[in-house]
């Protein structure tokens, strides 16, 4: 269960991250400070997609589903360490 819940992770970090680079890239087209402020401020990039939604929904929807993505498998790992510590005796 740890090796799929690594696979997950990796695979949705690595969507969200693709979607990301998109979304940034967008910003960085409708103006160099839109740009500059999502890569650099945190939670401006979430208010750019607010105000271009039209344009943004589809990375933002494709991010979010590849974030849910690594967060299961982020728990699917955490289960599988907490399960094997469990399994061998060792208390938390």
């Amino acid at each position: 269960m740890a090796t799929l819940g690594m696979i997950l992770s990796v695979v949705g970090g690595i969507g969200a991250l693709i979607f990301t680079i998109q979304i940034l890239i967008m910003a960085f087209k409708t103006s160099i400070g839109w740009g500059l402020a999502s890569l650099l401020l945190p939670l401006v990039i979430f208010f750019y997609i607010a105000k271009n939604w039209a344009a943004c929904k589809t990375p933002f929807m494709r991010w979010l589903m590849s974030f849910a993505v690594a967060c299961i498998g982020w728990g699917l790992t955490f289960y599988a360490a907490i399960s094997s510590g469990m399994a061998t005796g060792v208390q938390p």
